[in-house]
């Protein structure tokens, strides 16, 4: 079964986060943002429970030890625009494409 299925699900899996608990918290929800849709960095930051923590997310994300399987390539900028991703912008907008997320809203720039 290949990860950038649809079906996959990742949740009867123990991951072995390795990092703080707050990176932890993040990665985990990360798990839950469902395959062809994105959500902002400041919604990220509301599920973890502190909207004042937008760029501790951003950061979090980025220190993402297995972006393929917990899918940091869904979380975008507010504005719809595609912002920083370890893989390079191109691959998390191929990603995002694969998944057939709404690209109208997209844009590296």
């Amino acid at each position: 079964m290949s990860i950038l299925q649809k079906d996959v699900n990742f949740f009867s899996f123990n991951l072995g986060f390795r990092g703080t608990e707050f990176q932890t918290r993040v990665w985990q929800e990360l798990l839950h943002i469902p395959y062809g849709t994105t959500i902002s960095y400041e919604e990220l930051a509301v599920r973890v429970g502190d909207i004042k923590s937008i760029r501790a997310v951003g950061l979090a994300n980025g220190q993402n030890p297995i972006a393929i399987v917990v899918p940091c390539h869904r979380v975008i900028g507010k504005n719809g625009n595609l912002t920083g991703y370890g893989g390079g912008l191109e691959n998390k907008q191929w990603l995002l494409e694969h998944e057939g997320a709404v690209l109208k809203q997209l844009s590296l720039f």
